[in-house]
């Protein structure tokens, strides 16, 4: 994992509900943590484009419904400054669901386009996606 290019605003707060891009099996997931994110007591953690973040699927297949997974926020729909003045946001939040915490996904192919700072700061995910903005 490499660090942020951009400063991403966070517009996923914890428990919001995303459907994943990818075909992993999970058809509905539920935020409920994000990974090496600090914040002060008493505020809900939030998560941007390209956070690592666990994720409960609540709906999906039988094998990976109700366990806990490691996940890759790909798209916000709080937009976000690049350093060369550009404003990006997505028409929804979505997510790549992974099979470990290393930034392996489990899915095979990835549907919509991908942030670049994702892909930037995951190399396995830029080898799957197919339209990177």
């Amino acid at each position: 994992m490499q660090a942020h290019k951009s400063r991403v605003t966070r517009g996923i707060p914890v428990g919001c509900y995303m459907k994943p891009c990818d075909n992993s099996g999970a058809k509905y997931v539920r935020l409920f943590m994000v990974k090496r994110h600090n914040t002060v007591k008493g505020r809900i953690q939030a998560a941007g484009v390209g956070d690592l973040v666990m994720v409960s699927v609540k709906k999906g297949k039988a094998d990976v419904r109700g366990k806990p997974s490691y996940g890759i926020i790909v798209r916000q729909k709080k937009e976000y400054r690049r350093p060369d003045g550009t404003r990006i946001k997505f028409e929804d939040n979505s997510i790549v669901i992974l099979k470990d915490d290393k930034g392996n996904p489990k899915g095979t192919q990835l549907q919509g386009p991908i942030a670049r700072e994702a892909c930037d700061r995951w190399p396995a995910i830029a080898k799957l996606a197919s339209i990177i903005v």
